[in-house]
């Protein structure tokens, strides 16, 4: 059966941890696994620009041995003059892995119901599950098991980032608390999905308003830019809302005296995050950004293992 990454629970708790664990060793050895040898290719679609997702998943596919085929918006006809299912069932036939970064899920959905080789979401408005593996890989090379760390999310809490930390780190074991303000909390199906998960781990999923309360004791503190691509148009509303979430180092200080700090970035400093913080000590926002490469050569690496 042909295994895909669309949402962070596409893994269970117990397959999270080997990628995981695959992660760290690829990381120790960067060129130990080459399951693209060949070259098998990869097509890599990108509706959105990036930095940090397509240098880690060319350089990742590279580093497994294969030919990353990067396709950006307008160089191809997907969705357009041919259906997703049809662009699936024939990339299919000439490639090994299909990564796409878009705008709806459903379009990811359509993709791995009619493709026979792997899919990954590398970000969709509904969910960034890649981010979230490699932010595990941080928190878990800072402070060893995640199991029952305590980890505390602030600002748009509606966006893909919130729906993915509530659902990877329930996946994880840890406590999650997401923090943002009245309209902009996670969707109730969500919660629903990473609360039945969290009671099977052991973890915990808390919605809240207040950013003290949620940072109050946690062993990690997580922020996101308040402007995503899209969203110019309203920024100074945005900024305004959202205000009260900035992460400060008297933010900061609420959490446990050892607390780090994660940022997916691209970051804006005096908006959603102080300069003191995220080029501070507890900032480990560089180690994060490296891990995209080695999560996500080791996300692709298992699912090719699976789909076989």
């Amino acid at each position: 059966m042909t295994r895909h990454f669309l949402r962070d629970d596409d893994l269970s708790p117990s397959e999270q941890r080997e990628v995981l664990d695959l992660a760290a060793r690829m990381k120790q050895d960067r060129f130990s696994e080459r399951p693209l040898e060949g070259p098998q290719s990869a097509a890599i679609f990108f509706d959105k620009t990036s930095t940090r997702t397509r240098f880690s998943f060319a350089a990742g596919v590279a580093d497994l041995g294969g030919n990353p085929i990067i396709v950006n918006p307008g160089e191809a006809q997907l969705g357009a003059k041919e259906s997703i299912s049809d662009t699936a069932k024939v990339l299919s036939r000439m490639v090994s892995l299909i990564v796409w970064r878009t705008h709806t899920h459903a379009g990811l959905e359509e993709m791995a119901e009619n493709a026979t080789v792997p899919v990954i979401n590398s970000l969709s408005d509904d969910f960034h599950p890649c981010q979230i593996l490699a932010d595990l890989q941080t928190i878990r090379e800072q402070k060893g098991e995640l199991q029952g760390l305590t980890a505390a999310y602030l600002g748009d809490a509606a966006n893909n980032m919130g729906h993915s930390y509530l659902l990877g780190f329930a996946t994880a074991g840890m406590h999650i608390r997401v923090a943002g303000p009245a309209g902009f909390h996670p969707r109730a199906d969500i919660i629903a999905d990473a609360e039945k998960i969290a009671a099977e781990t052991g973890g915990s999923v808390t919605v809240l308003t207040d950013p003290a309360e949620a940072v109050a004791g946690a062993d990690a503190v997580i922020t996101d830019t308040w402007v995503s691509m899209g969203q110019e148009a309203e920024k100074a509303e945005r900024i305004a809302t959202f205000g009260a979430y900035r992460v400060t180092p008297e933010l900061m200080a609420g959490a446990k005296g050892d607390a780090i700090f994660l940022h997916c970035l691209p970051a804006y400093r005096e908006y959603e995050v102080a300069p003191e913080v995220i080029d501070g000590p507890q900032s480990v926002v560089w180690d994060e950004a490296e891990n995209r490469l080695h999560a996500q050569k080791a996300l692709m690496a298992w699912l090719l293992k699976e789909s076989k």
